[in-house]
């Protein structure tokens, strides 16, 4: 039987920003339906530093509600709700060293991109995840339970198997390419929610065909006089103050469909743009009296589409990277791009990157600071990485007709944006949020990587062992990164370094580097390979 150490280096988050190196964490005991894994690398995130902002408060971090009993998490060392210290990270690749003796569909040995959303284990507001209320993978090594990766109904292992052929990095970095996929590949609910609870305030033409197939419908005079927990609201009418009061009255993953009928609201209106992120909400909307009209206006998904004219709000950051590069190799016709960001340096290091990429697609691109080019109206989808309020506001106005708004940035939940609604209704601008991806988008990466259409590493800006992870989560925190920041777990010593500083603190890894950026030669030399 192989053994391990009793203890190991660790970040651990265990306050309201607090984060400490553990050096001599247990290694946990592997149980019987438990799996253990050696963390080869992973990808720092800018959730994380929100999981370190919010901690306890974050949705993410309380209690499990579903999915497994009080008595099967009990029996998960790993699990840490509340204000449990808990072990940051997910966006791991890793190697599993042990399975306990009732686990099936895992062996010792396989190479694993870790998929961390656990959906089907609901939390108040949320759901579970590796990283937030499980410990993560910044540690050297992580255990997981069966009962846990495996998606119900189908099986599917959350724990994808992958060769030994991609660099660490390039595998660890298909989490955050694979959040990018789900943002444009989520599938959107078209019609009332078979079997849910609907509300209907005001008159509005259709709706009785709507709901035909769903659940109750309640009809009141006013918002103010409806419960909560509504899948789907028809408004009739025009006051900002009635469609604010009805924000917190939508369920996780509901509808909010505006009737105006030829009103107008006469100002912005308060959206909890937080809501759209994590809980998906939506709004849709019609200028007629039909609501039918709203919900047909809802895509079956945010993809884009052929001549999309595109803009990518904070282009130079590390997401916007991915969402540009995603653009770029879309290979559809008539597409233009423009990445947008107020980083002079940010974006010249962005261009290097994409433009030969851009060019190599055919695909038109535009690299501009908008402090010094405003931008033009009329774009048809606008992509948002900067958890900015006013930024998703100006994106709302920069939208076109029947345009997408990706509210990619991560708001907070009650995060409150002052949205022209007049703007979204009437022009059928869908504003739209996802959070995380799904087994399926990490698959579609993975695919990508393996034939050669991406590379992921061309994200990476800087290398840490765990001496490092402290400052590389402050450079996340305070945007400083020009991409994304590999932490290797088994190097417990080395500190933060930029690939930009490979030859002078690095020199025998920086000769592995090609044309600036990392690869796995890099990486190899970096482990002493």
């Amino acid at each position: 039987m192989t053994e391990f150490p009793a203890t190991q280096n660790a970040i651990e988050i265990y306050g309201v920003d607090q984060v400490r190196l553990n050096t001599s964490k247990p290694v946990p005991a592997v149980g019987p339906k438990q799996i253990l894994l050696k963390m080869e690398a992973s990808g720092i995130c800018f959730s994380d530093t929100k999981l370190m902002h919010a901690f306890d408060h974050h949705p993410r971090k309380s209690e499990v509600l579903g999915g497994l009993t009080p008595d099967e998490l009990a029996e998960i060392p790993t699990y840490r709700p509340g204000s449990q210290p808990v072990v940051p990270g997910h966006e791991p690749v890793a190697r599993i060293v042990a399975v306990g003796d009732e686990v099936t569909r895992h062996k010792v040995g396989e190479r694993v991109l870790v998929q961390t959303d656990y959906r089907h284990l609901p939390t108040a507001s949320s759901n579970g995840s590796f990283g937030y209320n499980f410990d993560g993978a910044l540690e050297e090594y992580a255990l997981v339970d069966e009962r846990v990766v495996l998606e119900p109904g189908t099986g599917e292992r959350f724990l994808i198997p992958v060769s030994d052929a991609p660099a660490a990095s390039a595998v660890a970095l298909i989490e955050p390419w694979a959040c990018v996929q789900a943002s444009y590949a989520w599938p959107e609910r078209q019609a009332p929610k078979a079997g849910g609870k609907a509300l209907v305030v005001g008159d509005a033409q259709g709706t009785e065909e709507l709901y035909a197939a769903s659940g109750s419908v309640d009809r009141v005079a006013t918002g103010a006089e409806a419960g909560e927990g509504y899948d789907d609201i028809v408004y009739a009418g025009s006051d900002p103050d009635e469609v604010e009061a009805l924000g917190p009255k939508i369920a996780g993953r509901g509808i909010v469909a505006i009737v105006t009928k030829g009103g107008s609201f006469g100002r912005r209106v308060k959206i909890d743009v937080g809501r759209v992120h994590y809980d998906l909400i939506r709004y849709t909307g019609t200028t007629g009296d039909d609501a039918r009209d709203a919900y047909a206006r809802i895509p079956a998904t945010c993809e884009l589409r052929a001549g999309d004219k595109v803009a990518v709000i904070g282009a130079a950051g590390p997401m916007g990277l991915m969402h540009t590069v995603r653009t770029a190799v879309s290979d559809l016709e008539g597409l233009t791009l423009d990445a947008v960001d107020v980083d002079d340096d940010r974006l010249a290091r962005l261009a290097k990157v994409l433009g030969p990429i851009a060019e190599q697609h055919h695909l038109p691109v535009r690299v501009i600071n908008s402090k010094n080019d405003p931008l033009e109206p009329g774009y048809t989808y606008v992509a948002v990485m900067v958890p900015v309020p006013v930024l998703l506001a100006q994106a709302i106005d920069l939208a076109g007709e029947n345009s997408v708004v990706n509210a990619f940035a991560g708001f907070a939940i009650g995060t409150l944006a002052e949205l022209d609604l007049d703007g979204i209704v009437s022009r059928g601008v869908y504003l739209v949020g996802t959070s995380g991806s799904r087994i399926v988008d990490m698959h579609t990466v993975l695919h990508l990587v393996e034939q050669g259409v991406v590379d992921t590493n061309i994200s990476l800006d800087a290398v840490s062992g765990m001496a490092g992870v402290p400052e590389a989560i402050e450079a996340v925190n305070n945007r400083t990164s020009g991409g994304k920041i590999m932490v290797y777990p088994t190097l417990p010593h080395l500190g933060y370094v930029r690939v930009a500083e490979m030859a002078e603190k690095l020199p025998h890894v920086a000769a592995e580097l090609k044309d600036g950026m990392w690869t796995k030669e890099a990486e190899d030399a970096l482990l002493g390979r």
